[in-house]
Parts: structure tokens; sequence; C-alpha cells
């Protein structure tokens, strides 16, 4: 099977594998300002779920209560890919994979954010493909290899969001942004360095210098240490360096904010400075304005419901359906009342 191949050989060959908790900052750091570019009507698209019983005409029913689709909302997929070099032109024998994949909503009426992480090894259905690109339909695997089904570029994202959007029940994701690695120490440099609070020892023996309660200055030399290692003989490792993943999203928001205080132009040299490794199709002007809104709100962030099991070969991550129907139903939709 072509995915497992392609899995199983990454695994090997990477003891570090892509957070990707950049592309969180970016979501958190820009997603500031992109309701006010978007229109109403390109997201009024009713959506619907895997738990739609009882749909009617003016909502649908859910353990007892009416609810309809939330059409304030604009919907972006970020993605951290585990790949290095110029995005124009990716290793066709090494696409690479989405290792980190936050999906974020946002209400332009409201100005709420909702940061939602879903792990890498979450199994979902995905689609795949032969060698000279016929499609063998979908099948149940990780979601972070069906970026690697395609092109390295639009194609694979577009994948991606596909994959996505069925696993949150249809819900309609307008634009979608993929960073790779060497986005990390180019957003850290240019932010002027990042302090952060070391949550735990989850690196402590690799560097002395992550002991937990340390307050460490990141700089663009130990930046991807601090947010990509993991010990991939551990089960369930992906998941536990999510506390400093956390953590440096944190930091990294706070000290993004200071930045743009102090000179307006920190979101244009941001942009400029990791366009050579992103893909996007989100305009220039949208990132240019991202944080000429003020944050009103904290963002809200959650985790997709489930558990990591071990699975056959590889760390597995199993959806808890029942949860993740409410999480979809308190974040994308409202009573309807």
């Amino acid at each position: 099977m072509l995915t497992k191949k392609r899995s199983r050989y990454r695994k090997r060959r990477a003891a570090y594998i892509l957070t990707g908790i950049s592309v969180l900052a970016v979501a958190a750091v820009f997603g500031i300002g992109i309701w006010k570019n978007q229109t109403e009507d390109t997201h009024s698209k009713q959506v619907k779920t895997a738990v739609s019983e009882n749909q009617q005409e003016d909502g649908i029913v859910y353990k007892g209560k009416s609810y309809i689709y939330n059409e304030h909302l604009s919907n972006f997929l970020f993605m951290g890919i585990d790949t290095r070099g110029d995005v124009e032109n990716p290793d066709a024998d090494n696409i690479g994979q989405a290792d980190a994949i936050f999906l974020v909503s946002m209400d332009r009426v409201t100005e709420q954010i909702h940061v939602i992480s879903i792990p890498r090894d979450t199994i979902t259905e995905i689609e795949t493909f032969t060698v000279s690109g016929k499609s063998l339909g979908k099948m149940k695997n990780h979601l972070n290899l069906q970026f690697a089904q395609g092109d390295g570029k639009r194609e694979s994202c577009e994948l991606m969001e596909d994959a996505v959007s069925n696993l949150f029940g249809g819900i309609h994701i307008q634009n979608y942004c993929a960073v790779n690695m060497d986005a990390i120490p180019v957003m850290t440099e240019i932010a002027g360095n990042v302090e952060v609070t070391v949550p735990d020892n989850s690196l402590s023996e690799v560097n002395p210098e992550f002991t937990e309660g340390a307050k460490v200055v990141l700089t663009k030399d130990n930046v991807e240490q601090f947010v990509r290692y993991r010990d991939t003989d551990q089960e369930q490792s992906a998941l536990v360096r999510q506390n400093r993943q956390r953590s440096f999203l944190q930091a990294y928001m706070e000290k993004a904010q200071e930045e743009y205080q102090k000179d307006s132009s920190f979101v244009t040299r941001l942009y400029e400075g990791i366009r050579s490794y992103m893909v996007t199709n989100m305009g220039n002007d949208i990132f240019v304005d991202f944080l000429t809104a003020s944050q009103k709100k904290q963002p809200v962030t959650h985790t997709i419901p489930g558990e990591g099991v071990q699975g056959e070969y590889y760390d597995e991550f199993h959806v808890d359906q029942d949860g993740l129907q409410d999480l979809i139903y308190s974040v994308f939709y409202k009573e309807d009342k």
C-alpha cells in the first residue's frame, strides 16, 4: 500500500518531526484581521454533520435543541509540513506530511476566534492515489498522510482541506495556509526572539537548558529543537510535546503583538519572510491586514476529543465521535431560538 510504505519511510528517517507550532502562531497572530476581508455571501453555506438526524427546514435538532449554522464564520486550515526548501520546487519523492494541523474559525461579527488542534495521527478517511495519479478512493489512515498524496502545493492543500472538512461533518473551509520547517527560525528571528517558560521536562534529557520552569530565550538557532523534537521511541510523543507548542504559541503571540504595536510593518515583514516556505490561497492583502483589527477577545483553544492508542505499526489517535459532534455544534453552530 502506497500510503503505508510512505509512512514507514518517514518514521524510520525522522527523529525530528514537525510540530508546526509556527502554523498555529501564524493562525493566532495573523487571524485577528481575516474576517474584515471576507464577504458575507461566500460564507453562508449551510453545512451538514454526521449527527444531523431530525434535520428540519429551519435548523438541525441535536440533543433536543435546534441549531443553525453560524453564517458569520470564516474557517481556515493551517498546516505545518515536514519538509524544507522553496515550496515552488518540492521534491517529488518527498512531498512531506502535514504534521501540524489546525482549524481556525472566526466570527466576523463578535470577533471570537476558535483554534482547534487536530492531532497528526488522527485516523480518518483520506483519499489515496496510484503513482500515476489515479484515485483509489477513500480509506481510513493517518490524517497527516493526506498531504503526501498530492503535489506538495495546491493539490496537497486541497486534499487536506477536503479531509478535514469531512472529519468535521462537511463544514466549509474558505482558505488554507501551509508552511514548512524553514519558516520556524525565520518567524522567530523576525519577531526578535521569543522568551518562553519551559512547561515540562520532555526535552530536558536532550537539552538540560529546557528543564521545567526555566525561562529560555528562543532564537533561530534553538527554536526548532524546542517546538519540533520528540522521542519517537516513546508512545504518543506527538501528544506529549504539545505542552511546549502551547508555550511557544502564547509567547509568540505576545511578542508579535508588541512588535506590531511598535512597527506596523511587522506583518508585512513576516509575510515576506516566510513566503518562500508557504503555500496559501490567501491574498497578500489579507496577510497585511491581519493585525489591523484589535484583539477584543482571547482566542478559545480546543483539541479534538479522543485518545492516543498504539496501532499495529504506529501511534494512532482515535476520535471520540460524540465529543467531536459536541465540539462542532459549540463552535460552528448557534441555537435557533
